[in-house]
């Protein structure tokens, strides 16, 4: 669904009391709309108008007083409970989206159109069909519309959505043997690079870092600030230390394992974090010993 259904402005001067929440077919997330149907149960199927225009939904959230609504936008209101003849409409629509599907895929293949198809979608009232489709660059789409336009006669809205989106709309499993999270929670995507990785630890190997969508792993961006913290009680990479007369360097660490890895060019020994601590700061502990036996 558009992000845009939840700040379509209500000019009506009806007070509302209530608001809710409700999700709609091909759409993991709820969007919120104004009430005063306070009786309202989940799966209830409720008639609102959004963007796209009427639209046929589900009430994933129960009613709940609007004095606890904190946000400035105005919400748009539920039109109405579905009546037998909306959800008669409903079951129709999608029956005929899939004709329309099977009309869109024929058409842009006999254009050589290189798009992929995801679904179709009808408003309620069958004024508009959506197309929302995935492409790996810009499509010139000008003649399907027409070719669309005429077959369909309704309006047609033809949406691009990336390969994240792609993926939050099939669904799958991640590696962690899970449902992936951007169809499950995540309604946002942020940015995820290489250094978060990096930041990590992790093996560079772009396939194995990378998910359904083909983008790096969202999941990278989870345990990064945990990763930064716990990285700054370790020594830096290259850092020396004398032991028994010897001086050996810091070649690299395990954040999970708290081990440390020293290498002195001819030999490497190993070193929990605590180990290395006591030998890197001896006056830090004699310290400690001394207040441990003042109490």
């Amino acid at each position: 669904m558009d992000e845009n259904i939840v700040v379509i402005e209500n000019n009506a001067k009806e007070k509302y009391t209530h608001f809710t929440g409700v999700k709609f077919l091909h759409s993991s997330r709820s969007y919120y709309f104004s009430t005063n149907f306070s009786d309202l149960k989940v799966n209830d199927r409720v008639v609102v108008e959004t963007v796209r225009g009427k639209e046929l939904g589900w009430i994933s959230i129960e009613p709940i007083e609007m004095e606890k609504y904190s946000s400035p936008l105005e919400l748009a209101p539920i039109l109405r409970k579905a009546t037998e003849k909306d959800i008669s409409w409903f079951e129709q629509n999608i029956k005929d989206a899939e004709q329309a599907f099977q009309i869109f895929n024929i058409e842009s293949k006999k254009m050589n159109l290189d798009m992929h198809l995801i679904y179709a979608e009808y408003t309620l009232d069958k004024t508009k069909i959506t197309f929302t489709y995935s492409a790996d660059e810009r499509v010139d789409f000008r003649e399907l519309l027409k070719v669309l336009a005429a077959r369909l006669r309704t309006r047609i809205d033809l949406r691009q959505i990336g390969a994240r989106d792609k993926a939050k709309m099939i669904g799958g499993i991640g590696v962690c043997g899970l449902p992936i999270c951007c169809s499950t929670f995540l309604n946002e995507f942020d940015g995820i690079s290489i250094n978060r990785a990096k930041n990590q630890m992790l093996a560079i190997n772009i396939p194995k870092l990378s998910g359904h969508c083909g983008k790096l792993i969202c999941c990278l961006k989870f345990e990064d600030d945990a990763y930064t913290d716990a990285k700054a009680k370790f020594p830096a990479i290259g850092e020396s230390i004398t032991i028994d007369d010897t001086v050996f360097c810091v070649e690299s660490y395990n954040v999970i394992s708290q081990q440390i890895k020293l290498n002195n060019g001819d030999d490497s020994i190993y070193l929990s974090l605590d180990e290395y601590n006591k030998l890197k700061f001896p006056q830090k502990r004699n310290k400690q010993q001394r207040y441990d036996k003042k109490r």
